[in-house]
């Protein structure tokens, strides 16, 4: 079954801990989104300021030009995996070899622009892409279901590869997200600006598990 996904992205600490506390209580799997106010804007906290619920597998999403630093201090912190973008600066290979060697799983992210066949020397050493489909360093973007083709490429190129998505999920589009072969779906403002967000969750869980029994 595909796997809902919440997401936290703080400009501060107060920020952070207000959105950990709307998810932190029903969430398996998070993700957590920094960026460095270059690649992404604005900037969000630091690496060190980052913390979860212990028992929670935590996804970093690094929307940083020089990734490279950052992802040593959430080394640190036990992640569940790193995510850098296929975009930013420094070698994935060598970052790969490292996170992999400390079980840490390496994924990378895909802007829209960016065509899938660029992944295909680096395959092998993936665990997981994330395709992006939303404004960067924003909640509240819009899902470009024409994207589902670089879905579809990487399922043809590796079966087992994990894909996510990033952008624009909610309770219109998430059959269609999860029929086009996407595995983890990660939810932004559909679960953090909902009245209830245990609720939204739950919904999209629902709608996410009847979709794959069909």
């Amino acid at each position: 079954m595909a796997v809902i996904c919440p997401s936290i992205l703080a400009a501060d600490s107060d920020q952070y801990h207000h959105q950990m506390e709307r998810i932190g209580r029903f969430a398996e799997r998070i993700q957590i989104d920094l960026t460095d106010g270059q690649f992404a804007e604005p900037k969000t906290i630091s690496p060190e300021e980052a913390w979860w619920p212990v028992g929670v597998k935590a996804d970093f999403h690094l929307m940083y030009k020089q990734p490279g630093a950052a992802a040593e201090i959430i080394l640190h912190h036990e992640p569940h995996m790193i995510i850098v973008h296929s975009e930013a600066d420094g070698n994935f290979l060598d970052y790969a070899g490292l996170w992999r060697s400390l079980g840490v799983k390496a994924g990378i992210a895909l802007l829209p622009q960016t065509d899938a066949v660029v992944l295909l020397p680096a395959l092998d050493h993936l665990d997981h892409v994330l395709i992006f489909s939303g404004k960067l360093g924003q909640y509240g973007g819009s899902a470009d279901l024409e994207l589902l083709k670089k879905v579809d490429y990487l399922k043809r190129q590796k079966p087992e590869l994990e894909v996510g998505w990033d952008g624009g999920v909610n309770n219109q589009n998430i059959s269609e997200l999860v029929l086009g072969g996407v595995d983890v779906l990660d939810v932004g403002g559909f679960i953090q600006e909902a009245d209830d967000p245990t609720d939204a969750y739950r919904s999209l869980e629902r709608i996410a598990a009847e979709t794959g029994t069909t």
